[in-house]
């Protein structure tokens, strides 16, 4: 994997997150400020753009620069979230101009690391977490990358469907408390929608 499948993989999310904006909006006023639609389209296609536009192939500063675009095109919640483990992807991925999946998905967990240091959380809140962390695993131990981003797929589907079990303890979900048990989680179905696109 090099900048192009960078490129191609941030594209394709933004995509998905277009195509799935008034979705996000809806399940986002179940239970938050309804922005969630908003910020994760914008903020990917911010992300995406900077990366098309970059002539650097370095991954690392490439996903700093995304992170950053991403951080600006999303000031929400989730927006800092993720663009904090852009960052954790970032420095991981430093001084090099190609990975294979192995260091793909050491540089993730790094990623998921950092959103866990900075935020407070873990996976089982109701959150984003719980959709990525089981698609991170889902990508261990296949050769295959089509095969292994289909399982990863899978794992964040079942780890967001397992969200409406949970009751929310972040940010302003956490309002609503027991009355958020029965939801399905914004976010972690935003994660999903990012392994459904680099899966397909």
């Amino acid at each position: 994997m090099n900048k192009r499948s960078i490129e191609c993989a941030f594209g394709k999310i933004a995509d998905k997150m277009a195509a799935n904006r008034e979705y996000l909006i809806e399940l986002d006023q179940r239970n938050g400020d309804g922005d969630l639609g908003i910020s994760m389209s914008n903020g990917f296609k911010a992300a995406y753009e900077t990366i098309k536009q970059s002539e650097e192939t370095d991954l690392g500063k490439i996903f700093m620069a995304a992170a950053k675009s991403f951080n600006t095109a999303a000031p929400s919640s989730l927006g800092t979230i993720l663009s904090i483990g852009m960052m954790g992807i970032a420095k991981t991925l430093r001084n090099n101009q190609e990975i294979t999946l192995e260091q793909l998905i050491e540089a993730l967990e790094a990623g998921i690391n950092n959103i866990m240091l900075k935020a407070g959380s873990k996976q089982g809140e109701k959150t984003i977490l719980d959709a990525l962390i089981p698609a991170i695993n889902g990508l261990k131990g296949e050769s295959d990358v089509n095969v292994a981003f289909k399982n990863a797929y899978k794992a964040s589907v079942e780890g967001a469907e397992s969200t409406k079990n949970m009751k929310s303890v972040h940010g302003r979900a956490a309002y609503y408390g027991e009355n958020s048990i029965g939801l399905v989680d914004g976010g972690a179905i935003a994660g999903s929608l990012m392994f459904q696109a680099l899966a397909e």
